[in-house]
């Protein structure tokens, strides 16, 4: 089964993700869509997609089978809504929406109509986390008591960057902080005290943070995110058993150091295909081809559940 795909929004991510198609046989992108006719034809022209739309809508009512929505936080939820009611899979970049609520109306519009609605948090599907998650799951590591990191990159500020603008989405929560809080969330589940501290930019725009989740256990998890200052951009996973380092810069992971009590460390690299993109393309294709609604391995529950621990943290920064 071949599935056709088309991109919504022919902006910066979008034009990363177009080269990924290549390294996936059963995937094929056909159309780009965006409010720009222009746009729209440039980025087609560019990347040798057949079929250019000057808007969402007519990409969503031609004969694709999965959409990339690839349009700044803010806008996902009109267009997810659009395309779900066209009955299109959907694989919606990451921070899915921009508001819990947003979340919630398309999780409940992809259940009702038996549309695949998927969030693109492309680290889940890297070779190195999929050994990762094996590991755990193995009981390898033991019980997993902490997960900590960072997720740092420091830009200039700029207001009229989508980066700095908050009527876009931006700020450091949703581009950085959903790595982070995703990556735990996976391994620890849902936090029940969120703690956050952290600055703002002059437009009031979080531009740093630090992040303490907590489990009525006893288990945790410390991340920082933030545009100030460079950092690693490491993880590590710690458990009863022993601990693996994710390392830098762990979102796009292709190395982990396996240290567990009473062995041997081990060095292990997980190549990606292509920039590492293409691995949840070829998932979203599985999931299809099998006539699944919604990714195991990136479940709507843990998205939902992580705009939460998200919007507490947006709260405490004063957003």
């Amino acid at each position: 089964m071949t599935v056709r795909w088309g991109i919504a929004g022919p902006g910066r991510i979008a034009a990363t993700m177009a080269a990924e198609f290549a390294h996936v046989p059963d995937a094929e992108l056909v159309a780009v869509g965006s409010r720009s006719a222009d746009r729209a034809q440039l980025f087609a022209d560019r990347y040798g997609i057949p079929r250019a739309f000057g808007s969402y809508d007519e990409l969503f009512a031609s004969d694709v089978d999965a959409i990339y929505l690839a349009t700044p936080h803010a806008q996902h939820t009109e267009l997810a809504l659009a395309a779900i009611a066209a009955g299109k899979a959907l694989l919606v970049e990451k921070s899915f929406t921009a508001t819990v609520e947003d979340t919630a109306a398309i999780i409940d519009a992809s259940r009702t109509r038996g549309v695949f609605v998927m969030e693109a948090m492309w680290t889940r599907f890297l070779p190195a986390i999929t050994h990762l998650r094996g590991l755990v799951a193995s009981g390898a590591l033991g019980e997993v008591r902490s997960v900590y990191g960072d997720l740092l990159a420091f830009r200039e500020f700029d207001p009229s960057d989508r980066l700095f603008n908050p009527a876009l989405g931006g700020g450091a929560v949703l581009d950085l902080g959903v790595y982070v809080i995703s990556f735990a969330q996976q391994f620890l589940g849902t936090p029940e005290v969120v703690h956050a501290v952290g600055g703002v930019f002059p437009n009031g725009v979080e531009a740093e943070a630090g992040i303490l989740l907590g489990w009525p256990d006893g288990r945790y998890s410390t991340q920082a995110i933030g545009f100030t200052a460079p950092g690693p951009g490491r993880q590590v996973v710690a458990g009863t058993k022993g601990w693996v380092e994710v390392k830098p810069r762990f979102h796009r992971a292709e190395e982990l150091s396996v240290h567990l009590l009473g062995e041997p460390a081990q060095e292990l690299v997980f190549p990606k295909t292509g920039t590492g993109y293409s691995h949840e393309l070829a998932h979203v294709c599985e999931c299809l081809a099998d006539r699944l609604t919604e990714s195991p391995v990136m479940p709507l529950a843990d998205t939902l559940a992580v705009q939460q621990v998200m919007a507490e943290v947006l709260s405490q920064l004063g957003r």
